[in-house]
């Protein structure tokens, strides 16, 4: 009889711990992924804007440093805190079980998805000669 109480604990421990294993291995990142996934695009492609804008300020007050220069500069200083957002949120999903790999497609998903907003960046900023 004692033999099968143990047995049946064995068990009951067994399950437990494949429970727990399958919770964080696979329902854990994807219940993550479905709550942050969209957040994370927005701010992975809006935190590459601000970082885009930020260099263009600098490079700016470089080459001429005027008070609009310097302004545009602390403004696109300012827009460093979307990055922080991004930041963080990217480190709660890899925390949760996301990989480099997944974060990486949801960034490819991002730039997807705002193919048009890209055209007309890039429209806006090319160089015309």
């Amino acid at each position: 009889m004692l033999k099968y109480k143990i047995f049946i604990a064995v068990n009951i421990i067994s399950c437990l711990i494949i429970l727990a294993i399958g919770y964080k291995e696979l329902i854990r990142p994807k219940v993550t992924e479905l709550i942050f996934a969209n957040e994370y695009k927005q701010l992975m492609f809006k935190c590459d804007n601000v970082m885009r804008d930020h260099m263009i300020a600098k490079n700016r007050v470089i080459k001429e440093k005027t008070m609009e220069s310097i302004k545009l500069l602390e403004n696109a200083n300012i827009g460093l805190i979307t990055c922080n957002e991004y930041d963080l949120l990217r480190k709660k999903m890899l925390i949760n079980g996301l990989s480099e790999d997944d974060l990486a497609l949801l960034g490819l998903e991002a730039i997807e998805e705002n193919n048009s907003e890209l055209i007309k960046f890039a429209e806006t900023h090319e160089f015309k000669y």
